[in-house]
């Protein structure tokens, strides 16, 4: 997964190992205590959270998610916080998503099979895989 700062891209590896170059770490990051902390939040802002709802949606549905959609969905995630997206749909060839973009957290899931209304509300963006 790439992560850029807007401009330029991160090499993620020096700033968590402490790298020299002030432009391409943050400030004390390579202070004691600090590695941890930058590591923990990288996780939490590259993970994908799912709502009740949206979990029993996926079990009543039988939509199974692998490790790799999950890390599409991630970075479909990313694309849309990137554009300024609040609430966004995210279609595959099996499903369609619904997520909040902020929470990074899936609020509901729709099978293929339950795509035949064609309508969703409440989304400021589309993204599909």
């Amino acid at each position: 997964m790439r992560i850029n700062n807007f401009n330029s891209e991160v090499k993620l590896l020096d700033i968590v190992r402490g790298a020299k170059d002030k432009t391409a770490a943050a400030p004390n990051v390579s202070t004691p205590g600090r590695k941890e902390n930058f590591a923990q939040e990288l996780a939490k802002a590259c993970e994908v959270n799912f709502s009740k709802h949206a979990r029993d949606r996926l079990f009543s549905r039988g939509i199974e998610l692998s490790d790799g959609k999950l890390n599409q969905l991630s970075e479909a995630i990313d694309k849309a916080a990137v554009k300024g997206s609040k609430e966004t749909l995210i279609l595959d060839e099996s499903a369609a998503y619904v997520v909040s973009v902020p929470n990074r957290t899936v609020i509901t899931a729709f099978g293929k099979e339950n795509l035949r209304e064609g309508v969703f509300t409440s989304i400021d963006s589309a993204i599909i895989l």
